[in-house]
């Protein structure tokens, strides 16, 4: 409930002040596990994320976000939970797995923190982790653009990440991670500068 009024809040404020336009969502499968992975660039990313996504979106957040017990529960209710960072949070693979598991979707920034330049950083491992340790369908997300008035912020799912191969080769979780990467960056590249 809280989720869907948090969703409701975000498309009334964030969607008329930013005139954000969102680009193939229908690439999100209705139903299964789903991994949306996305770049990063601004604190409003999740909630933008989470408004455009035509599921439900389980995200994972920083663990200092969860220090403040109000903060920590409300964050909770949104369907978010922590992660310790700069260490391997055992705890956290144990949930974003479950959340998989029970064919939701879990919501990622590879790159673990904003990129102060807005370009595409190159992504921790952990997305690749649950990639490899899952069935979920991969789905790379770009938001391009700048959070002002003036301006137009795009939010464009692309197609699947093919996976069958990176799996059938136990391929390195870093290997994973930086091919949904390297997806996020065409995206970025193709509508960076266009117009439609």
């Amino acid at each position: 409930m809280l989720y869907r009024l948090g969703i409701f809040l975000c498309l009334v404020i964030l969607k008329t002040i930013f005139r954000i336009k969102v680009i193939g969502k229908e690439n999100i499968p209705s139903e299964g596990p789903v991994i949306i992975c996305s770049n990063h660039i601004s604190n409003l990313d999740p909630p933008v994320v989470g408004m455009t996504s035509p599921r439900t979106i389980h995200f994972m957040a920083k663990g200092e976000l969860f220090n403040n017990k109000w903060l920590g529960g409300l964050l909770r209710r949104l369907n978010a939970f922590p992660v310790r960072r700069g260490m391997k949070d055992r705890q956290a693979l144990r949930e974003g797995l479950n959340i998989l598991k029970d064919n939701h979707t879990l919501g990622l920034f590879p790159e673990g923190t904003r990129s102060k330049t807005g370009e595409v950083q190159r992504g921790l491992a952990g997305a690749g982790f649950f990639a490899l340790r899952s069935d979920a369908v991969i789905i790379p997300c770009a938001i391009i653009g700048e959070y002002k008035l003036s301006g137009q912020l795009k939010v464009v799912y692309g197609e699947p990440v093919p996976m069958d191969q990176l799996r059938s080769e136990k391929a390195s979780a870093q290997v994973v991670v930086d091919q949904i990467m390297n997806e996020i960056q065409k995206l970025r590249d193709i509508h960076k500068n266009n117009s439609n």
